[in-house]
């Protein structure tokens, strides 16, 4: 039994083009490849698929996936390997959950409904991760970008990575208070938060006007994105959206 690339691309939800690329740095090579060029895959492909698509989950590169899988480990032992990652995970998403309902808690005894004040501002990302969705698209559609914002957060040791988002989040807060304050978006002090924010952004990749209006653009609708800054603030993402189009508009282009 065999499936063409496009069956096993709708079967593990990942694309055609990741299938081929996973040939292309010899990770997952098809059965056979047709005349016509098409890729075909069988049972042994899907089998080492899934284990690939299981250790992504567990935040693996795709250079240590190769050397598992091609070291011909004891599957018992990278199995239990894999059981330890889970419970790991399991206690991060506890984390996680503790987060979420201690900012539920902030918000509804907040007694100011045009503004959002955060207590404990420095808490509010505790325990979160990029998404592993938002990480495959910008793998795709930027391989240099995303390479080399991944060697930055690597880097970070946990002190710093805390102080980063402490920063942002303080960041994210004055945001928020100019658009309260009815504070126009190409305000100088406005502009000097999002400059803050552009020289930040470049400590990981250096948009241009394009890439900071497109970044600026998912900000206000990726909802995966804007619930971020709705817990500053309802409205906070298409304001800074806004702002950021400004700059891009006056410095970047």
């Amino acid at each position: 039994m065999a499936w063409s690339i496009a069956d096993v691309a709708r079967m593990s939800g990942v694309t055609s083009r990741t299938l081929r690329h996973y040939d292309e740095i010899g990770l997952l090579a098809p059965a056979w490849t047709a005349s016509d060029g098409h890729r075909h895959y069988e049972e042994p492909q899907l089998l080492r698929l899934q284990q690939i698509l299981l250790m992504r989950e567990l935040d693996l590169g795709l250079r240590e996936i190769r050397d598992v899988l091609d070291s011909g480990a004891d599957r018992v032992t990278v199995l239990r390997e894999h059981h330890a990652r889970l419970l790991a995970e399991r206690e991060r998403l506890d984390t996680l959950a503790r987060t979420v309902a201690r900012t539920i808690a902030e918000l509804q005894e907040s007694e100011d409904k045009d503004m959002v004040s955060i207590n404990r501002p420095e808490n509010l990302f505790e325990g979160f991760r990029p998404d592993p969705a938002i990480e495959a698209e910008a793998r795709e559609r930027w391989p240099e970008a995303y390479e080399q914002s991944r060697q930055v957060v690597e880097g970070m040791t946990p002190e710093a990575a805390e102080q980063w988002q402490r920063e942002a989040t303080a960041r994210m807060i004055r945001f928020a208070e100019h658009m309260a304050a009815g504070t126009p978006v190409d305000d100088p002090a406005v502009q000097a938060e999002v400059d803050a924010h552009y020289q930040d952004v470049r400590r990981f990749w250096t948009p241009c006007a394009e890439a900071y209006r497109g970044l600026a653009k998912t900000y206000a609708e990726d909802g995966r994105f804007r619930e971020n800054f709705d817990r500053i603030a309802v409205g906070l993402a298409e304001y800074q959206q806004r702002a950021m189009n400004v700059y891009a508009d006056t410095r970047l282009s």
